[in-house]
């Protein structure tokens, strides 16, 4: 995807936490908002990584505990020029892993105890090599910036909710189109977030791909990794927060049709098809 595309999403992603704000609070909501965005914005930058791991009750993967998966790293490393980032445990057993971080200099991948059983090693080096493709591509930020304010729009849409159920925008004359615009803004708002999630991370999957597979120099450990994941996350469907649902190898939040069409990630037979070459 390219900066400029990038740029307006997230722009788009700010102006939908400004919407919120307004729709639910008028005037003033707008500028509680836009105040809010740009801490959003800015905090995301220096700790949206930390937020992220936090989120998902991360813990640090230490080299004594898994020598070969830091060796493997380590290698990975080597070839796609990358220095190493830190390596992170995440308590599941739904397969699965994501890159976070603000540069390459700064990236962390977390993985899954899952993960770490159910992969080969051939499949567990495509996962991995995924994941630093993200961060060799520099769309690790992108993605943590993304979570970061679509959590602040699922928060105001969440306020403005608990607003109107009690009666918070009864008899206020300033407040843009009342209870009217307060509903719109909470159903409205956190579908355009999800549609902007989806444009991001789709195109990024596809190429952090192909990535893997250049680094590798094979592409089917990480096929073979792709279709173990999907199979997997119908059986065991991982317990995590819709505004992250980009930032994993695979949607963690697996369900029926209509939550598949919503899917921030595109369909895996595509993914494997292109990795393949069919």
């Amino acid at each position: 995807m390219n900066t400029f595309k990038t740029t307006l999403l997230l722009t788009a992603l700010t102006v939908l936490v400004l919407f919120a704000g307004m729709a639910i609070a008028g005037p003033r909501g707008l500028q509680m908002a836009l105040v809010f965005a740009a801490l959003m914005n800015l905090g995301s930058y220096w700790f949206s990584d930390k937020i992220v791991l936090a989120m998902h009750r991360a813990k640090p993967l230490e080299k004594d505990e898994d020598p070969q998966l830091h060796e493997m790293v380590e290698s990975l490393c080597a070839r796609s020029g990358l220095p190493k980032p830190r390596l992170f445990l995440l308590p599941s057993e739904a397969p699965n892993a994501f890159a976070t971080g603000r540069d390459p200099k700064h990236a962390a991948v977390a993985i899954t105890h899952g993960l770490r059983r159910l992969m080969s090693r051939e499949e567990l080096e495509g996962v991995i090599a995924h994941e630093l493709a993200h961060v060799r591509n520099r769309d690790i930020l992108i993605a943590s910036i993304v979570a970061t304010l679509a959590g602040a729009i699922m928060v105001i849409s969440h306020l403005g909710r608990w607003a109107l159920i009690f009666g918070g925008f009864r008899g206020s004359e300033d407040r843009g189109g009342g209870g009217l615009g307060a509903l719109l803004g909470i159903i409205l708002a956190p579908i355009a977030a999800a549609l902007i999630q989806m444009a991001i991370s789709r195109s990024r999957e596809y190429q952090a791909d192909a990535t893997a597979a250049e680094i590798v120099g094979y592409p089917n450990g990480l096929a073979s990794a792709l279709v173990k994941l999907d199979q997997a996350s119908k059986r065991i469907p991982m317990q995590t927060s819709p505004v992250t649902s980009h930032m994993f190898i695979v949607a963690p939040l697996w369900g029926g049709s209509f939550r598949r069409l919503f899917s921030t990630h595109p369909p895996v037979e595509e993914r494997v098809r292109r990795l393949l070459g069919r």
